[in-house]
């Protein structure tokens, strides 16, 4: 007789993980079904009860970064400046030369953008409601056909997704017409929901516009926590300051106003989109406009970073060498490991 073919032996494969109280009811179940098919048979020993269920892992803020992506935006006497290559940009972390293993321009991408609109009782003051209406209206407007937007909300609580990420104009426009004013201010509280929104982009090339007076004054959180969640997130924030107004008649001294601004334009700063500080409500249409522009002239410089090393806030830096008359844009800095050498 030829020999049998060799065959590996077979390995057992473990049994997946069922939580304890989905074990504890069956077998409750199969004990009482045996019990009901073997009238008068000795009953089963009792079996040992269910190991108690682990608890959840601890919620972490913390995001693994694999690769680091640096939207930059380049500006010369002239407007954008476009067609440059990859030699010409020069990129560090914590003052260190890295290479640019990715090199994008992304003038054609589509892009997926989260507008996050206060409407708290003080966004009623001045028209800014009735501005910001105009305004995203005018966004949604310039969009091109592959850009899909989110528009959500926030006043005493977090931010509201009103519509999920959409390239259907006609559901953007009707929703951002149903906006009225009301309650207290939860800012931090809504941009800390700015990550778990994006998450539902479909693009990678994303941005966060948030439309606010900046006068939070019921969040949960404090801006410091608020930004550190969306900087971690990869996610360019452009924000619109607007005015908010007499202080005295706000019942909030000036000083303060212009530590929300600061807040404000660290948030812009460290995620690598921009502040814009307005005076009047009347200037919202045409900056949202350029914002819209803006987005289309981007480069995109990349870098992987090793799986070694501590894992902390690192800065980033951007320059053209011997072009020193152009202005370069780019975020600060990213929350990870080392680049890769």
């Amino acid at each position: 007789m030829p020999p049998l073919p060799h065959r590996s032996p077979l390995r057992p494969c473990p049994r997946p993980a069922v939580p304890g109280r989905f074990r504890a009811r069956g077998a409750a179940f199969l004990l009482a079904l045996l019990t009901a098919v073997r009238i008068g048979a000795a009953p089963p020993p009792a079996s040992p009860p269910p190991s108690p269920t682990p608890p959840p892992p601890a919620f972490s803020s913390e995001v693994s970064v694999s690769w680091v992506l640096v939207p930059v935006i380049v500006r010369g006497r002239n407007g954008y400046v476009e067609n440059l290559r990859r030699e010409a940009f020069r990129l560090r972390v914590d003052g260190q030369p890295v290479a640019i293993r990715d090199f994008e321009r992304r003038a054609e991408a589509p892009v997926s953008l989260v507008v996050l609109q206060d409407v708290s009782g003080s966004m009623e003051a001045l028209g800014k409601l009735a501005a910001s209406r105009r305004a995203i209206s005018r966004l949604v407007t310039l969009a091109r056909p592959g850009d899909e937007i989110a528009l959500a909300t926030f006043a005493g609580e977090a931010a509201r997704v009103e519509v999920p990420f959409t390239t259907d104009h006609d559901a953007l426009h009707e929703a951002v017409a149903t906006w009225e004013a009301y309650g207290t201010t939860a800012l931090h509280d809504a941009i800390a929901r700015l990550p778990e929104i994006a998450g539902a982009a479909r693009f990678p090339r994303r941005a966060a516009l948030l439309i606010t007076d900046g006068v939070d004054n019921a969040s949960s959180i404090s801006a410091a926590e608020a930004r550190e969640l969306v900087r971690r997130a990869e996610l360019p924030v452009y924000v619109f300051g607007l005015s908010a107004g007499d202080p005295f008649r706000l019942g909030i001294d000036r000083q303060k106003l212009f530590r929300f601004a600061d807040a404000l334009n660290l948030l812009a700063s460290f995620t690598g989109g921009r502040y814009y500080a307005l005076r009047s409500s009347r200037d919202l249409a045409a900056v949202s406009a350029a914002v819209a522009e803006e987005l289309r002239y981007q480069y995109v410089l990349s870098f992987p970073v090793t799986g070694r090393g501590e894992s902390r806030y690192r800065r980033i830096e951007v320059d053209l060498p011997g072009r020193e008359h152009l202005r370069v844009l780019a975020r600060k800095g990213y929350e990870g490991r080392p680049p890769a050498r």
